[in-house]
């Protein structure tokens, strides 16, 4: 812009020169000869112009594009830190059954044994809920959800209406939204 003020007459009589000279194009004014003022200003702001809008463009399609990888990335990550130990958690969930069915096996609840036993079962179930496995909540009388509940029989009662949970069977477990193993329940009719 500061080229364009600053006109001299030296320089318009060479841009006169040009526009009279015939074998040149506007084109080859433009794009040749760098140290004259072009005779189309407005041309050459236009074309500027339209290549600067471009280049904003493509700018802004690259700049969501890597947005997009960002969001996408870390999303993975999370997804892969919270599923990693998916297979160490399933393998230990006959652990914690055995567990529970030792404990339930003790008489005597004041023995030494069974506090040992039932400080280790706190220990790897708090362990595993840090990282990320939850019980499946089941409850006598709640409602049988299919998703996470799994009935392996049903029942005619009189105490609850079509669709309760009348006892759980096994318990469930999942980790994030993924269920590890649904609850094994009975289900009136």
């Amino acid at each position: 812009m500061e080229k364009m003020e600053n006109i001299d007459e030296k320089e318009v009589k060479n841009c006169s020169q040009e526009e009279t000279d015939t074998e040149e194009t506007v084109e080859e004014v433009v794009e040749g000869n760098d140290e004259n003022i072009d005779c189309e200003p407005a041309f050459k702001i236009k074309s500027l112009e339209g290549k600067l809008k471009e280049q904003e463009e493509a700018y802004m399609r690259i700049n969501a594009e890597y947005a997009n990888y960002r969001r996408r990335t870390a999303e993975e990550k999370s997804t892969i830190g919270l599923y990693a130990n998916e297979k160490v958690m399933t393998s230990l969930i006959p652990v914690i059954d055995n567990m529970e069915r030792a404990l339930d096996s003790f008489e005597d609840k004041e023995n030494p044994l069974y506090t040992g036993v039932e400080m280790v079962y706190k220990q790897m179930m708090d362990a595993l809920s840090d990282a990320g496995m939850k019980e499946i909540p089941a409850e006598i009388g709640s409602d049988f959800d299919h998703n996470m509940h799994m009935a392996v029989m049903q029942e005619p009662s009189e105490e609850y209406e079509e669709g309760k949970i009348t006892m759980v069977m096994q318990k469930g477990y999942s980790l994030g939204d993924k269920i590890l193993r649904a609850t094994m329940v009975r289900v009136s009719c």
